[in-house]
């Protein structure tokens, strides 16, 4: 069953951003916030941080008005864990596990084109921007995870993180392109009114969104949006605990006019 979305009140957030109440199939509920862009008059890129930083300072230091969390991340020192590339060029980082590395999901932007498919979609070193995060949660318009599921071995391989990241709900983040649009999504969680989503809702909810492909990005303390120059959910490492500003991260997807 698909989650029931309700507008959240909000005082003036920008045109361009939703925050949403979802009510899940047990009545517990959480905040969605969508960040939704126009790809023709959207720049996209991934950028891979110099040294791990919260996402709302790198985009002030920065300039950066629109951005989300990207993949994830080594402990304690940030290394990307994920292929990253930018301008073509690989940049350091920790490859997933064998064989996961070849199929886990990956972001791709090339000359303005972006797209959000398996691994082995692409060519060995394609051009332009890649990030690889994963799993993969739908493709043409289908929801592609499922409980019970691993064809991408985050329960398989959940030793390269601090827990299964297909198990329970969390915070989120995800990126989904919707027709003529791309949506950089943020989900609360970790609290008494905030409950998170599992992967299978968070691929239902971003259905419900009109998401044709979409992929899930590094979630729990990491999950960050920042529209209008501000952070718009609340990033929280423990129940209950806010990480003021938001955990130190490694990559971003920055979004700017063209």
């Amino acid at each position: 069953m698909s989650p029931l979305i309700a507008p959240r009140a909000d005082p003036a957030p920008p045109q361009h951003l939703r925050s949403l109440r979802v009510t899940l199939a047990d009545g517990a509920q959480t905040t969605v916030h969508v960040a939704t862009h126009e790809l023709a008059s959207t720049r996209v890129r991934v950028a891979r941080l110099t040294r791990p930083e919260p996402l709302a300072s790198w985009c002030a230091r920065t300039g950066v008005e629109e951005a989300l969390v990207g993949g994830f991340f080594v402990r304690p020192h940030g290394r990307p864990l994920g292929e990253v590339r930018t301008h073509g060029i690989a940049r350091e980082s920790t490859a997933f596990t064998a064989p996961w590395h070849k199929v886990r999901a990956c972001l791709h932007v090339d000359r303005g084109v972006v797209s959000i498919a398996p691994r082995d979609s692409f060519c060995t070193t394609p051009r332009g921007d890649l990030l690889q995060a994963g799993p993969l949660l739908v493709r043409d318009g289908e929801q592609v995870v499922h409980a019970g599921s691993d064809p991408e071995g985050f329960s398989a391989g959940q030793s390269q993180f601090d827990s299964d990241i297909s198990d329970g709900r969390y915070p989120r983040a995800a990126i989904a392109i919707a027709g003529e649009h791309l949506l950089a999504v943020a989900v609360d969680g970790r609290a008494h009114d905030e409950t998170g989503l599992t992967l299978d809702e968070l691929a239902a909810t971003l259905l419900d969104l009109g998401a044709e492909q979409a992929m899930n990005l590094d979630g729990g303390g990491s999950t960050s949006l920042v529209c209008g120059g501000l952070l718009r959910n609340v990033p929280r490492g423990e129940f209950d605990v806010v990480i003021p500003g938001g955990r130190a991260v490694s990559t971003a997807i920055a979004f700017a006019p063209r």
